[in-house]
């Protein structure tokens, strides 16, 4: 499966410049990139020549198009051209958003459209935060503040010519919007790719470090169970639902699928490791809003506790609500099962 990664961002948040490097790279030499228009990321000194219409290839070997009339048909276009060899095969697609753009219906057009289900996967979202006006901009505008939170990866630019007070505020922020999530700094020359659009698919023990880490970010943002927000953040909230009991798996397959159906518009992240019954190894969850991902199993726990833990980030729907629906649908845990059972799940 051909992954797709997002590239978002803010307008002035660096997007650009992180595009242009990714045109240039050699990292990306087997990469299809869509983009919003050629004249804003500057080609002209990059490319070699127009392989189809409309389709540029790049010195680096990497191929560039535009959207055409909506991203499933770039999608679905792109992959008949390459399979009828008229454009050089690509093993990753990577999609700029316009600055004002909510990535997470990206997600949704690539997991709604069948055709492209079977030859394409959600990669890693990755979001650019403006080291310098960062902190104004979140205050100023909805938009960013979303970016953030569904991203996978998030890119903290400027980090040359940014105030270190400044820079550090705004990875405060970030951090407050979004815990699951590594930050990376950028000057705005050079970045690892790895660390960008590198993920787990396919690799378990890479998997489990994944989960290690999260659930550990998690903890450091003080989202152990409690709502964890700042005041510049009262309408994002991010806290952890832990269930003692092993889990019945179709159960909360139901109830997960119907509660992002209801209120994923309110839900912008959902990160979990779950204890089910029917496994004695565990399954890890993520959704991005109306979009759950194909569940992994782990081949074994990354660390002692057997406790189902779930990561919501939400803006406007409360912890509490979403601990109602989930008792309605597994069941109240044992009591005394653990010390904090009841504060933990009621």
């Amino acid at each position: 499966m051909i992954p797709v990664n997002v590239v978002t961002g803010f307008l002035g948040s660096g997007k650009t410049t992180l595009l242009r490097e990714i045109l240039r790279a050699p990292a990306f030499s087997d990469s299809a990139v869509i983009v919003n228009e050629f004249g804003e990321v500057g080609l002209d000194h990059l490319l070699i020549e127009e392989v189809e219409e409309g389709v540029l290839l790049l010195d680096s070997g990497c191929i560039c198009c535009t959207v055409r009339s909506d991203l499933q048909e770039t999608i679905r276009d792109l992959q008949a051209k390459a399979a009828r060899g008229a454009i050089p095969s690509f093993a990753r697609v990577i999609v700029e958003t316009t600055g004002v753009a909510d990535p997470a219906p990206i997600v949704s057009t690539i997991a709604a459209e069948p055709v492209i289900r079977q030859h394409f996967r959600i990669g890693n979202i990755v979001a650019c935060v403006d080291g310098v006006n960062g902190a104004a901009t979140l205050d100023a505008h909805p938009e960013p503040e979303k970016q953030i939170a569904v991203a996978d990866r998030i890119l903290v630019t400027k980090a040359d010519i940014a105030d270190a007070g400044a820079l550090a505020a705004v990875e405060a922020r970030v951090a407050a919007l979004n815990p699951l999530t590594p930050m990376a700094r950028s000057t705005g020359a050079g970045f690892d790719p790895e660390f960008l659009f590198g993920d787990d698919v396919g690799d378990a023990a890479r998997r489990a470090a994944e989960v290690s880490r999260w659930l550990a970010l998690s903890e450091q943002a003080g989202a152990d169970g409690h709502a964890h927000h700042s005041d510049h953040t009262a309408g994002t909230q991010s806290f952890v639902l832990r269930y003692p009991d092993r889990i019945d798996w179709t159960a909360f397959g139901v109830w997960l699928t119907a509660l992002l159906h209801a209120h994923g518009e309110k839900i912008l992240r959902v990160k979990g490791i779950l204890n089910v019954r029917e496994s004695d190894t565990p399954v890890v969850i993520h959704g991005v809003q109306h979009v759950v991902h194909p569940p992994m199993h782990l081949n074994a726990w990354p660390d002692d506790d057997r406790e189902s833990r779930i990561v919501f980030i939400t803006r406007g729907l409360d912890k509490s609500r979403i601990l109602r629906s989930l008792s309605a649908f597994i069941g109240e845990p044992t009591p005394g099962r653990t010390a904090d059972a009841a504060d933990r799940v009621s």
